[in-house]
């Protein structure tokens, strides 16, 4: 039978019960009552009748449908079923959505979830992820090769966030290597960008270290004058010189009072392991009067909105800009480099000690000394006392002091 002209399939009108246009070769067009046209091949496979649905018609035209049934054929020529193939081709295609960027980074959130990560820790690595998801998130993540990721992060730099460029391919890299190792990709295309983003210039958190400033700071915290969760979180902040979110979200449960140690769970750590922070009796003090505020809560600083949540994260920034220090001058965090400073300029102190007080990871394999919680803890009893005494001196005296063990 000789084929027919498009026109004949375009004008074909239907009937009441479903009919065939034949095109040659098994291949018609099935006209149904409804006035639905669909592309259909019959074929012969192991000695069985079956059929292959190829598109519907105009959405596939008539030249499409030809060029599947002569692909059709090529595969009968080898020994193939079509059918199995289009199966299989589905297959892949469903299994390529399933491995796309955002899916595999979904899961290595999961991942990240449930082995316990800190909820901020969780919030930045999220805020990262997100970044990637916008431009990589709907691609196959074996398809993403190392120009198409650097195209995404350089938008991110166009923006003038050079360090969060950096910090989005490091995290992208994880995701890559989460897809190897579960069998999703060969290789990591983030390792390919090494050197070729922008350097951010380094910026040192703003913090005061020269003594005499150091007393007027805090006699400017013990006057503040507003909520007095904030003011004695804002006391402690130089005494324990913890990380800001460690001390805010303090709990009542961590704090064991008689023997005079705080010890911070390892989920909100942000090295994933307890730290103990020794308490000085200036400290022991002001926990005692805080306790009279919010013993009720399970939270040290509970919101002023609902003590079943800890305080903002911007509550002690702003506080201190209250108190006339611009964040060019003074942050939270600044305390801890304060201490730091402070202590390793005396001599007095063992750095290693300074470094764990600090909940560093330690990165210099000759000073690797500390993997264990209790090292240094006793010289460490004595440094917080000693830098509780240092910072009463600077308070009382506003006059430089020594600093002994």
């Amino acid at each position: 039978m000789p084929a027919r002209s498009d026109i004949a399939f375009r004008n074909a009108k239907p009937r009441q019960k479903p009919f065939k246009l034949s095109d040659g070769g098994g291949l018609y067009l099935l006209v149904q009552p409804n006035a639905a046209k669909l592309w259909r091949l019959a074929y012969r496979f192991d000695g069985k009748q079956k059929l292959l649905a190829l598109g519907p018609y105009p959405v596939t035209s008539l030249s499409e449908a030809r060029a599947k049934r002569e692909a059709a054929k090529k595969l009968l020529a080898q020994g193939s079923d079509p059918s199995v193939e289009r199966k299989a081709e589905r297959g892949a295609a469903r299994l390529s959505r399933r491995n796309t960027f955002a899916a595999v980074a979904e899961e290595l959130f999961d991942k990240w979830k449930a082995e316990g990560d800190a909820a901020a820790t969780l919030k930045k690595k999220k805020w990262l992820l997100d970044f990637a998801n916008a431009e990589l998130g709907n691609r196959p993540i074996a398809e993403i090769k190392a120009p198409e990721l650097l195209d995404a992060l350089r938008k991110i730099e166009k923006r003038g966030r050079y360090e969060t460029a950096g910090r989005v391919r490091s995290t992208a890299g994880a995701v890559f290597r989460y897809a190897i190792a579960t069998g999703r990709a060969e290789r990591d295309p983030s390792a390919d960008l090494r050197g070729a983003l922008i350097t951010p210039t380094v910026t040192h958190r703003a913090t005061i270290v020269e003594p005499g400033q150091i007393g007027a700071l805090l006699r400017a915290l013990d006057g503040f004058e507003g909520q007095p969760t904030t003011k004695i979180a804002l006391q402690l902040a130089p005494l324990l010189f913890a990380r800001p979110g460690e001390l805010r979200t303090a709990e009542w449960a961590e704090f064991n009072i008689p023997e005079a140690v705080w010890r911070i769970p390892a989920r909100k750590m942000k090295m994933r392991r307890e730290h103990r922070v020794p308490l000085a009796r200036q400290s022991l003090a002001l926990l005692r009067e805080l306790m009279e505020i919010t013993s009720n809560s399970k939270f040290l600083f509970p919101s002023v909105r609902s003590w079943h949540r800890p305080m903002s994260e911007n509550t002690l920034n702003a506080a201190l800009r209250r108190l006339g220090y611009d964040k060019t001058e003074m942050t939270t965090h600044g305390f801890r480099s304060m201490a730091s400073t402070r202590l390793n300029e005396t001599g007095k102190w063992n750095p290693d000690a300074i470094e764990r007080q600090l909940a560093h990871q330690e990165e210099d394999k000759v000073r690797g000394a500390y993997t264990h919680a209790a090292e240094y803890w006793a010289e460490r009893v004595r440094m917080m006392t000693a830098w509780a005494n240092y910072l009463d001196e600077f308070r009382n005296l506003g006059r430089v002091v020594s600093l002994r063990a």
